[in-house]
């Protein structure tokens, strides 16, 4: 057998994950073919159907079979609705630390007739991934959350010189290839130390990219700033809460989490494709659900790796899904609901497919 250009990882997650990634592989599926992209698919169980089938919501040897791959599928995780037993743990973290994916590439782009609030959004919000006040991600072993006594519970927030460059570094790549222009956020006025070292190791970074222009904008201040002109940002770089809140109000700007997908990125060669939204279980199983940001993070997660690994077929497929995505969000007819459209989930994701292959 031939070998693939690409190994890629399919976990479906959760309630609504069980639809849009399928969808998501489905187009991908037609965008590699069309472009000659080799892929060898591997399905493996995770979240609650793993919890049933295996008695862990992330079996044994799934992080080793992983790291033999060049990415990943990782559908919605519904963590909160696992039963209170040690095998169901939540997956996301763990995936995130072990693979050191410590940026979460999140746009936000604005599409006609879709609702959004403003026109001509196009901004990228780079997230730091695994420091931060998450007490499932910022210590080694133990939990950055503890209670003292019964009325007081402290939370701990980790930043880092190194934490912080690296993001910065990875912010400061996109924005090369963008307008060269980053935006750090931030709240040093009151965070002195932790937004402080943040800051400065943005401004340290900024010294190998002379090209891109660096400025900072105080966190309240953005946030009112991305609801009155969201044009006026084009890439930003932030702290992990700051950039978990102020992705969900980006999204609603353009037309709610069904727009909001993620690629989460780092040191090494492997990228996950992760949408930012929940795994919305009142909509579970009804085809209706949104696979918008789910696809479009499958395609970023090609082109970057078709970037990465030098494979001009991933590129090449990353654009078709890019212009078939576009074709669908443009017809009424194949949309989800929630953008303004009388489809549903298969209509998306064949209209999609359709206009992949019908590229001349």
């Amino acid at each position: 057998m031939t070998a693939a250009h690409l190994v890629i990882g399919i976990l479906n997650g959760d309630d609504i994950g069980h639809e849009i990634v399928p969808a998501s592989v489905a187009v991908a599926r037609a965008a590699a073919a069309r472009h000659d992209l080799r892929i060898d698919w591997r399905a493996m169980p995770i979240g609650r159907t793993a919890l049933d089938s295996h008695n862990s919501t992330m079996p044994a040897g799934t992080l080793e079979a992983l790291s033999r791959m060049d990415g990943f599928i990782l559908g919605p995780i519904g963590h909160r609705d696992y039963p209170k037993v040690p095998q169901a743990i939540n997956p996301h973290p763990i995936l995130r630390k072990h693979f050191n994916l410590f940026a979460n590439v999140r746009p936000t782009r604005s599409f006609p007739g879709l609702g959004a609030l403003h026109e001509s959004v196009d901004l990228v919000i780079v997230r730091e991934n695994n420091e931060g006040f998450q007490p499932d991600r910022n210590v080694v072993a133990g939990c950055g959350e503890f209670r003292p006594t019964e009325d007081v519970t402290i939370s701990v927030r980790v930043i880092t010189r190194a934490g912080s460059a690296r993001v910065a570094r990875a912010a400061f790549e996109i924005a090369r290839t963008r307008s060269k222009r980053l935006t750090a956020v931030h709240k040093n006025t009151v965070f002195k130390l932790g937004c402080g070292m943040f800051v400065e190791e943005c401004y340290k970074v900024a010294k190998e990219f002379p090209d891109v222009t660096l400025d900072e904008v105080i966190v309240d201040t953005f946030a009112m700033r991305l609801v009155r002109d969201p044009q006026s940002f084009d890439v930003v770089v932030t702290t992990n809460m700051f950039g978990d809140i102020l992705t969900d109000e980006a999204a609603g700007l353009v037309g709610g989490l069904g727009m909001a997908p993620g690629l989460c990125i780092g040191e090494g060669n492997i990228a996950m494709a992760q949408a930012t939204h929940g795994s919305a279980p009142d909509i579970a199983g009804k085809g209706i659900a949104n696979p918008y940001a789910m696809i479009e993070s499958t395609r970023m997660m090609f082109e970057w790796l078709g970037h990465n690994r030098g494979i001009e077929p991933a590129v090449g497929a990353a654009a078709s899904m890019k212009r078939g995505i576009e074709h669908a969000l443009a017809d009424p007819t194949t949309r989800t609901r929630d953008i303004r459209g009388t489809g549903d989930t298969n209509d998306m994701t064949r209209a999609i497919v359709a206009a992949i292959e019908s590229e001349k």
